[in-house]
């Protein structure tokens, strides 16, 4: 093989090459083309994720909210409750205290009497 049968060869090669390449760019360019339709529904599915974060943050927000005005009304509760007890049991001692005055009086004007 001579020189100028050597260079068309080499060319011959190299075009077939960057044909071959060129091929393949088309081809897989042509199969993840991103369609108008398919951009279209990714936006729209965009906006609805977005809508749909909207939400979840106000819904987290409100139940924040309501879960703080609870947590206040359950401490009120307990606080009122505390004190009704803390009521009841004085006025527990003070009805054994007086039942105890009463016995002791009728107890002593028993005595008296016999």
């Amino acid at each position: 093989m001579n020189r100028t049968e050597f260079v068309i060869v080499t060319a011959l090669i190299l075009f077939a090459a960057f044909a071959l390449g060129w091929f393949a760019y088309w081809l897989l360019h042509r199969f993840t083309r991103v369609s108008q339709a398919d951009i279209g529904e990714l936006e729209r599915m965009a906006q609805a994720l977005h809508e749909a974060e909207e939400i979840r943050d106000q819904a987290i927000a409100y139940i924040e909210a309501r879960e703080y005005e609870l947590t206040t009304q359950l401490s009120q509760t307990e606080a009122e409750l505390q004190a009704a007890m803390d009521g009841l049991r004085e006025a527990r001692g003070e009805a054994e205290y007086l039942r105890e005055q009463l016995e002791r009086l009728q107890g002593g004007a028993r005595s008296h009497a016999d």
